[in-house]
């Protein structure tokens, strides 16, 4: 339990790998990675597999707001222990003031009695830690020189296939990465979440334009590779297999995911490279420090972004979103909403409640009443969205992800 003046709070959601159900009465252990054998908190989690609110001790808020020799977070190994489950370990959580954490955690089903722990390092955050600075590119990319363009127009994939160490290493792992987790991870990676709102949203439009650039034209399978993009900062951004994400971050990719960046008369979405700004000089790309502090000064996000790539950039909006059951109807379906797509929104609810049984199930008539929006909010908690018992856009396409993967699992168990 912190006692300190400056805390962070962290949540835990723990799934089975093999079925995604919550995984009930796990038990966590809590230590900082100073002190590991020092046990912090000891909890176990809810029927939706969760631990919430677990306040712990940070570095003071200054240190993520200018680059300093003080590490800005502090961090934490995570014990977890379930019946029927293989043990794990997972080490470096990377807590920062005035912030929440969100950590995911897959266990595998054990076959054993005898089951060793797993232990998962998470790298440390790019800001903080030297990595290989970005090899150049073209910001637009011929396409289509020895073949045809695959893709007519841009669409944001249902899952990103992430190569985790550079292109040519034939040992690393490929993880497939539902789209918006992989953004989620990037940016929690990438830039500090206790910076300003629009230094956040305009980062994240850079590294989701820069993701759609490498699915659009196909990068990676036009050289004979089998995946979208790499995790290696020197050719393309950071990605770490079970990074804690924070609910800001989350919160605006949720808001923005079908967005990218463009320039008139160009389909594919502008390849926005960028660089700290401090260790790593890059004139013509976005600098996290200097996006900081011109946030600071009161720019908004597309301000940013233009006075680093341009006035002629805009922000577009991709019109197909892959692997969801039916397109957001346009506006927020609230107490007094009808029709087919209340339906679909009840059906989808009452499948995801199979996994998660604190979601109370509905009559799926069409009807959004009071029983409906307690369903919503109750997902909204859950799955760290606002509470508000109103389907905007966010708790829409939320909604559709968290369905489509629990229904695809459950055809394969």
């Amino acid at each position: 339990m912190a006692n300190g003046n400056n805390n962070g709070t962290l949540k835990i959601r723990i799934i089975s790998e093999q079925t995604a159900y919550p995984v009930t009465g796990a038990v966590v252990s809590v230590a900082s990675t100073g002190t590991p054998d020092e046990v912090i908190e000891e909890l176990q989690t809810d029927s939706d597999g969760i631990i919430d609110g677990i306040t712990l001790e940070t570095p003071p808020l200054e240190y993520s707001m200018e680059p300093s020799d003080n590490q800005p977070y502090s961090e934490y190994n995570l014990k977890i222990n379930a019946p029927g489950f293989e043990p794990r370990i997972i080490s470096g959580v990377q807590m920062f003031t005035d912030e929440k954490g969100i950590q995911a955690v897959k266990l595998r089903v054990s076959d054993t009695d005898q089951s060793s722990y797993n232990p998962t390092v998470i790298g440390a955050h790019t800001l903080w830690e030297e990595y290989p600075p970005k090899i150049a590119e073209d910001e637009i990319k011929t396409v289509a020189e020895t073949g045809e363009i695959v893709l007519s127009r841009v669409v944001i994939p249902e899952t990103i296939v992430v190569h985790d160490g550079a292109p040519s290493d034939p040992t690393a792992i490929d993880y497939y990465v539902p789209y918006k987790d992989y953004i989620k991870n990037v940016a929690s990676n990438e830039i500090y979440s206790t910076w300003p709102d629009a230094s956040l949203r305009a980062n994240i439009l850079a590294i989701m334009s820069f993701t759609l650039n490498r699915v659009y034209t196909e990068w990676y399978r036009g050289k004979g590779y089998d995946f979208t993009i790499t995790s290696s900062t020197a050719y393309d951004q950071k990605w770490i297999y079970n990074k804690t994400i924070y609910k800001n971050i989350s919160r605006i990719v949720d808001e923005q995911f079908a967005n990218y960046l463009s320039r008139p008369g160009v389909t594919q979405p502008i390849f926005t490279q960028y660089c700290d700004g401090k260790r790593v000089t890059c004139p013509n790309w976005m600098t996290q420090w200097g996006s900081k502090h011109l946030a600071d000064q009161g720019l908004s996000a597309i301000e940013i972004l233009r006075y680093y790539y341009g006035d002629s950039i805009y922000i577009n909006s991709a019109e197909t979103i892959a692997g969801i059951p039916s397109s957001y109807p346009g506006y927020d379906l609230s107490i007094g909403a009808t029709g087919d797509k209340v339906r679909q929104l009840q059906e989808q609810l009452n499948r995801i409640a199979q996994n998660y049984p604190s979601i109370p199930t509905v009559a799926a008539d069409g009807i959004y009443g009071p029983a409906t929006a307690d369903a919503v909010r109750r997902f909204q908690q859950i799955f760290d969205l606002p509470v508000t018992g109103i389907t905007d856009y966010s708790t829409w396409y939320k909604v559709s992800q968290i369905y489509v993967g629990v229904t695809k699992i459950a055809e394969n168990i």
